[in-house]
């Protein structure tokens, strides 16, 4: 049923389909159903499962004891959620896993993942891929957070978010509100300083996308 998003997921990149199906069938993995809002992944909490998202999305959650929060990264059918954490030497999971709508994920405990990398280099690889992307995409989230102009947030936000796709046609993550929560910024202000950008003809402000019109105008944003 879910064959083709595990053809395209960054676990499996690389693996034919009759290979992927052999590996399925002789490594043990079950799959878990969450209904939106459940937790998937708890703070602190033993990491010992790796997930592969088969549909819907989830998001990584870090809240603080001042009350704040910060939304760390939103993932979707294909992309794998906790590799860092089981392969790390605390083996516990950093952030919170919740599901923001119905969700089914593909789950491996961590001998199993473990052996799936030493039979096959590509998993392996794959795997390491993964770890790293992430660990960058961490590295932008701290730049991100160096900013404290709303406008420079959105500016660096949207130009990171092109960079990665190549393409100028940013998709917003979730809504406005979600991506206002994601950058520590309040929803109004937000909405306000993009209708700016938009009025100066930097972006076209269209919701659920954001389509970069000057990007070296939006790069003087960051001063």
């Amino acid at each position: 049923m879910y064959q083709s998003v595990l053809e395209k997921s960054a676990l499996f990149s690389g693996v034919p389909a009759d290979e992927l199906k052999k590996v399925l069938e002789e490594t043990p993995h079950h799959v878990q159903r969450y209904d939106k809002g459940e937790i998937i992944f708890r703070l602190m909490e033993p990491a010992e499962n790796v997930g592969i998202i088969l549909e819907g999305r989830v998001e990584a959650q870090k809240s603080f004891s001042n009350g704040s929060q910060v939304n760390v990264s939103v993932r979707e059918a294909g992309e794998v959620i906790g590799p860092a954490a089981v392969l790390s030497k605390s083996r516990k999971y950093p952030c919170v896993i919740v599901s923001l709508e119905p969700v089914s994920i593909m789950m491996f405990r961590r001998e199993d993942l473990l052996g799936l990398m030493q039979k096959d280099v590509r998993i392996l690889e794959n795997l390491t891929t993964e770890i790293a992307s992430a660990t960058y995409m961490l590295q932008q989230r701290l730049e991100l957070f160096s900013y404290s102009g709303i406008a420079q947030k959105a500016a660096f936000w949207l130009l990171m978010q092109a960079r990665q796709t190549g393409s100028g046609k940013v998709r917003i993550p979730g809504s406005v509100s979600k991506w206002a929560l994601q950058m520590n910024v309040s929803r109004p202000s937000l909405h306000r300083e993009l209708k700016r950008l938009e009025e100066q003809s930097v972006i076209s402000y269209a919701p659920p996308f954001i389509i970069i019109l000057d990007p070296d105008a939006l790069q003087d944003v960051l001063g």
